[in-house]
């Protein structure tokens, strides 16, 4: 409960925050109109801007918060081959 409280509360980008506009303005839009369609889009950005997810799911577009990137670089060894004439 803790982990998701602090993950709703914080990490707050200028996305994030783009996201979560758009869904309310297409639920206000929606609303108005009385259209269904639109509807499925606010609760789609809606759902995008409170969970910090992007458009492949889950953590699948997901950036990294500062400072959590890990560097994975290794040590790279090269031999040089020679043809034989």
């Amino acid at each position: 409960m803790r982990t998701t409280k602090l993950k709703l509360l914080t990490g707050w980008s200028f996305m994030r925050l783009l996201r979560l506009v758009f869904g309310i303005f297409f639920g206000i839009q929606a609303i108005q109109s009385h259209d269904l369609f639109l509807g499925l889009i606010a609760i789609f950005f809606l759902f995008q801007g409170v969970t910090n997810t992007g458009c492949c799911g889950a953590g699948g577009c997901q950036v990294s918060p500062p400072g959590q990137i890990e560097d994975k670089q290794e040590d790279l060894s090269f031999e040089e081959m020679k043809m034989k004439n």
